[in-house]
């Protein structure tokens, strides 16, 4: 029998339609009616521990108090919650939280924003009977690196320990002791090293939890808060940015189902403090013999005008804006186009995919697939370290019932939960990926468990050092699975907003192919002449600076150096080239070799759109003033276009958005009024037109070589990591794991380590080894861009020698 639409209740005298199945407390909740809780939240499971949601409800033997955060729904039922039992129940269980509790509100961090303070005033007895000393406990304690315990706030409500073990997978705090004793705790020797950990400070009720980098900073009622957007990854998280006195003072995550469901990485949490850190740019800077010189914007901007003004169009390229909202990725992209005559532009480093497979990909999966979906595939990075808010929403798939299909490598953070793990070895991911379609052997029942439909698969370069045409093999497999939706997995902040304002030497803006002449006659007929054959690609522009065919390059927010697969061919086509200008917020290992650097705006400073890797827009905006004299990308290219004689009319962000909305016709409906007045928090989702494959992608089964060397590399990236930001974000700074290089155990054996011991990667790098069953037979893994790894090129095949005796000791 289906279940009906709706069921009938009545709570405190009045009927209501509800739905069914939900529990009672949040039913109330959507009517009006508001019960007090601690240990509820709409995004875990339900325990009913803290007793503070008792309720009178009618049965067969007359009524009786039940928690309402446990108990669901059901036609007919009679709900009291405002009789005098239940009023005498809330305030002896308010009067027993009290009893221990310390009234240190005032120096509390979660002072005026408590839900102790809350209820206890709308709910409490008005003053205890209990006189006798409080208890204490030394104060606080670390329970990692980010988070701080004090113990006698505690109230017990177990969303913590919820959190950890059921969303974030991380059971590394829990609740020891018995009766009167009990206290959250970590395990011994085992902090709360949590990729997540930030989530139960903002779930905690009571200020027992407080994070390392807010505490004791501000009060509550000192914050203004700004909806934004964070740029960490390319999911987009939907959060809240809290500033006093002009500076970012802590990020809390705001609840979007589409996207985050109110979860943020640490990464996300913490990584503001860069925004405020000494190192930023901020002034324009001009290299001389001795080092750089702080210049006016006048000045800077008139070198960069003459020296780019005096070059042929396609002597100048430009990598970057991934990190940039849409109107800048729009901007620049008109600006090397139109005003330089340019189609050399690429938001990526050389460390992505096809522009056109990640920005034109059908049919493409909404994030929320995954909450539907019968089978998920994830081929591509581990999800845990570069995109882990996704990761939870695969977590949460599972939970769900669904059946996950993991393949890479090396161990990933979705293993453990995985219905099956197809681990290869690096560089043979095509012959993995022909046994798995053809359901060969030891494959049969992961081709068998991918057949059950609907089929959500996320797919992407699992290393820096695979090859970026097995992503688009995986994709044509993944198209033909039943009910098949597919997400491209790219991580940077904003790579898929840039990509579709035209930042690839394949695309226009919009998603429009370089090769398609009517959308080239289509941005002539608005702006003037412009390339009308593809530009080169990042990698591509890195050899011909190497090579002197380009000559001048324009750096927006991309390091290249440590970005790039290739570091040594980046750091010699930067020092060969010509004129290097960068416009970015640090001295980054690339910007340090340019010729000029701009200061530019960052993320809280800027406001816009960005798109995320579902093709979801949302809405960014300033929370603070530009640091010093920072500068919007768009304003920086205005006023430089205006030196070279062109006027871009790109200095407001809301004239840039209605430009968009006219040239790309897949942005048409999106508009900052749309955005800020008419779309909820879940923003919009551009579709890819799939009226033309000129406007669709449609992946190929392309032929990826087998690497048969002896050994060969998995370049795995990390959340935390010794890119810029990380470094000068003070709460995560610290937070890198040393490097290693991780083998197999019949790998140690063959080259006699073990470990502790040391290898030499290519003779260049001395890394300490991990023998890891997780690893593929023939693999090493090991992470990207980590102090103890720069400079190490992505390359298919690697040199792996032991170090012996002395050298040992030396490494």
């Amino acid at each position: 029998m289906p279940e009906p639409a709706s069921v009938t209740i009545t709570i405190n005298g009045v009927e209501h339609e509800v739905e069914p199945g939900q529990r009672l407390i949040s039913a109330a909740e959507r009517v009006g009616v508001m019960i007090p809780r601690f240990c509820h939240h709409d995004k875990l499971e339900p325990v009913g521990k803290c007793r503070m949601c008792l309720v009178e409800v009618e049965g067969p033997r007359g009524k009786s108090l039940v928690p309402s955060c446990t108990m669901p729904v059901s036609d007919g039922m009679v709900v009291d919650t405002e009789s005098a039992v239940v009023e005498k129940a809330q305030e002896g269980v308010l009067e027993f939280l009290l009893i221990n509790h310390p009234l240190d509100c005032p120096i509390c961090d979660k002072g005026g924003e408590c839900p102790l303070q809350d209820q206890t005033m709308q709910w409490g007895p008005g003053e205890s009977r209990f006189i006798e000393q409080k208890r204490t406990f030394p104060k606080p304690i670390s329970i990692s690196d980010i988070v701080l315990l004090d113990r006698e706030r505690c109230v017990l409500c177990d969303r913590c320990t919820r959190f950890a073990d059921d969303i974030a997978g991380d059971p590394l705090i829990t609740f020891q002791q018995r009766g009167n004793d009990v206290q959250i705790q970590t395990f011994p020797d085992e902090p709360f090293a949590s990729y997540f950990s930030g989530n139960t400070v903002q779930l905690c009720p009571v200020g027992a939890l407080t994070s390392v980098d807010y505490r004791f900073k501000a009060r509550p009622w000192d914050l203004e808060h700004t909806a934004s957007v964070s740029l960490v990854d390319s999911v987009q998280s939907t959060a809240d940015v809290q500033t006093s006195r002009g500076k970012i003072i802590r990020v809390y995550a705001i609840e979007n189902d589409a996207v985050n469901e109110g979860w943020l990485s640490d990464k996300d949490r913490f990584i503001f403090s860069a925004v405020h850190a000494e190192d930023r740019v901020t002034t324009p800077l001009i290299k001389e013999e001795d080092g750089f010189r702080e210049a006016s914007w006048a000045e800077a901007l008139e070198l960069v005008a003459d020296k780019l003004g005096s070059y042929r169009g396609d002597e100048v390229a430009a990598i970057g804006g991934s990190r940039n909202t849409n109107e800048e990725a729009f901007v620049l992209g008109k600006f090397m186009r139109w005003v330089v005559g340019s189609g050399n532009v690429d938001a990526q480093a050389g460390d992505g995919i096809d522009p056109a497979l990640a920005a034109t990909l059908t049919p493409r999966a909404r994030i929320a697939d995954l909450d539907t979906a019968s089978t998920i595939l994830v081929w591509g990075p581990d999800l845990k370290e570069t995109l882990p808010v996704l990761y939870l929403r695969v977590r949460k798939a599972v939970r769900n019932g669904a059946t996950l299909v993991v393949a890479s490598p090396a161990g990933t953070g979705l293993d453990g939960i995985a219905a099956h793990v197809v681990r290869y070895r690096a560089g043979s991911g095509s012959d993995t990926l022909r046994k798995v379609s053809a359901g060969e052997a030891d494959y049969a029942a992961v081709r068998e468990a991918l057949g059950e439909g609907p089929v959500v698969a996320l797919v992407g370069r699992s290393s820096l050092a695979e090859d970026p045409k097995l992503v688009e093999a995986v994709a044509s497999f993944a198209r033909s699975l039943p009910e098949a939706k597919l997400l491209t997995l790219l991580e940077r902040g904003n790579v898929y907003g840039a990509l579709d304002m035209g930042l690839a030497p394949t695309l226009l803006p919009g998603r429009m192919s370089a090769s398609d002449s009517t959308a080239v006659e289509t941005l002539e007929d608005a702006w003037g002449p412009i390339p009308t054959e593809p530009g080169r690609s990042a990698m591509e522009s890195l050899s011909d600076l190497d090579e002197g065919v380009i000559k001048a390059l324009l750096l927006v927010g991309s390091d290249p150096v440590r970005d790039c697969p290739d570091p040594s061919l980046a750091a010699d086509g930067l020092e060969r080239a010509e004129f290097v200008v960068a416009v970015d917020a640090f001295l980054t290992d690339s910007s340090s070799l340019a010729d000029v650097v701009l200061p530019g705006a960052v993320w809280g400073e800027v406001d816009g759109t960005v798109t995320n890797l579902e093709g979801r827009v949302q809405r960014i905006r300033p929370s603070i003033q530009p640091v010093g004299q920072a500068r919007p990308l768009n304003v920086v290219l205005d006023d430089l276009a205006l030196l070279m004689g062109v006027e871009l009319g790109s200095a407001k962000v809301g004239d840039v958005t209605a430009e968009i909305a006219r040239i790309a016709p897949a942005y048409a409906s999106v508009t900052l009024d749309y955005l800020t007045f008419e779309a909820d928090e879940e923003g919009i989702v551009v579709p890819i037109d799939e009226s033309t494959d000129l406007h669709r992608y449609i992946p190929a089964e392309v032929s990826v070589p087998v690497v048969t060397d002896r050994m060969t590399l998995h370049l795995a990236p990390a959340l935390y990591d010794d890119g810029v930001w990380n470094r000068n974000a003070s709460s995560i700074a610290e937070l890198p794991r040393a490097a290693t290089a991780a083998i197999h155990p019949r790998d140690a054996s063959v080259l006699a380590v073990a470990d502790g011991d040391s290898v030499r990667i290519n003779e260049t790098h001395t890394l300490p080894v991990v023998v890891d069953s997780e690893v593929a037979v023939g693999s090493i893994v090991i992470p990207f861009n980590q102090r103890e790894t720069k400079g190490i090129a992505a390359t298919a095949s690697v040199q792996v020698d032991p170090v012996r005796g002395d050298a040992q000791g030396d490494a």
